[in-house]
């Protein structure tokens, strides 16, 4: 079904007979909206991801789902792809409001478990940015205040969880659970095989690249294992994607290649940096382009350049990984050179 030209634009906006899509806006400029998708169901309607918890978005969800006829008290169910704020917050609000269901992957446990606001927002990221060599960035990393709205974000344990290989018996179709970690740890992908379609949060994304391994407790290797999880989901047949943020696009395989592809690109350009002397995961991060625009570290905010540092430590570690780099560590800072 025609979907509008601007993606963010309020409303529920059909996809098949049956499914939705939702989108509703977000605090985070760079990404603009999130997209919450509703699937009619004969017990009410079920609602993959929710937004982030906040009163304008509330509202813009209360006003798509009344356009369908259910109230925000009509839900049954929310399925949360990953706990990142903007998919599992606002369901969380809502339980709280209706004690409607929340379920969401079991591998986001650690993270659910081991988040407190008193430790900041990104405590690991600061230890891990440290060990890249990025001690002047971990101090502003770790120097920048908590809002209110952020101290204020539920984030507690769901009601249930989502097991890799569970298949969800809806009205008239099935959704088939895939755990897809590297975003997240516990990122999980549902896929309904018979209207062709696949529900991809954050994990396959039409016009960026998601981060990897940003949550309280990241898996010590997240790229190799969402490199996997493309692949993983690349080996079934092809569907729409229903991705979290941007338009619903034609096909999964066609941007599963290109993703592929682009990592390869950034493995092939951070091994030429250590090559050229490039030692620590800053040094090289420092080195290479950043965003479509080709802008270098230094010209990004605080939060983008700690994405930055962070994704090519993960490159570096995946190069030593397949042997292309040995890595050791001296006075805490992990460094990498070309294996002779």
């Amino acid at each position: 079904m025609e979907q509008p030209t601007d993606w963010t634009e309020p409303g529920a906006h059909p996809v098949v007979p049956g499914v939705h899509r939702i989108p509703l806006a977000l605090p985070i400029p760079s990404l603009h909206a999130v997209n919450v998708y509703v699937i009619e169901d004969a017990d009410g309607p079920i609602v993959v991801d929710s937004g982030w918890a906040m009163p304008d978005t509330r509202a813009s969800l209360e006003k798509a789902l009344r356009a369908l006829g259910h109230g925000l008290d009509d839900v049954a169910q929310f399925l949360v792809t990953h706990a990142h704020w903007d998919h599992y917050s606002q369901a969380l609000a809502l339980r709280e409001s209706f004690g409607t269901r929340v379920r969401i992957g079991r591998g986001e446990r650690t993270s659910i478990e081991a988040f407190d606001v008193s430790r900041g927002l990104h405590p690991r990221q600061v230890e891990l940015l440290r060990r890249c060599g990025a001690g002047a960035l971990a101090d502003e990393i770790a120097g920048m205040p908590m809002d209110r709205s952020e101290q204020d974000v539920p984030h507690t344990m769901p009601d249930g969880w989502l097991d890799d290989g569970e298949r969800i018996a809806l009205t008239g179709r099935g959704l088939d659970v895939f755990a897809t970690p590297g975003h997240t740890r516990g990122h999980v992908v549902m896929r309904d095989a018979g209207a062709g379609l696949l529900f991809a949060g954050d994990h396959i994304l039409p016009h960026i690249t998601p981060s990897i391994g940003l949550e309280t407790e990241p898996e010590p290797k997240p790229l190799r294992s969402y490199l996997e999880s493309l692949r993983l989901v690349r080996d079934m047949p092809d569907t729409l994607l229903l991705p979290a943020h941007g338009p619903v696009t034609p096909s999964v395989h066609t941007r599963i290649g290109e993703l592929l592809e682009h990592h390869a690109e950034r493995l092939d350009a951070a091994a030429a940096q250590v090559g050229a002397g490039r030692g620590t995961a800053f040094e090289v991060a420092a080195a290479m382009p950043w965003t479509r625009r080709m802008r270098r570290l230094g010209d990004l905010d605080a939060f983008s350049r700690m994405l930055a540092v962070l994704e090519i430590e993960a490159h570096l570690d995946v190069l030593a990984d397949r042997g292309v780099l040995d890595a050791h560590e001296e006075s805490g800072v992990r460094r990498y050179a070309v294996r002779r």
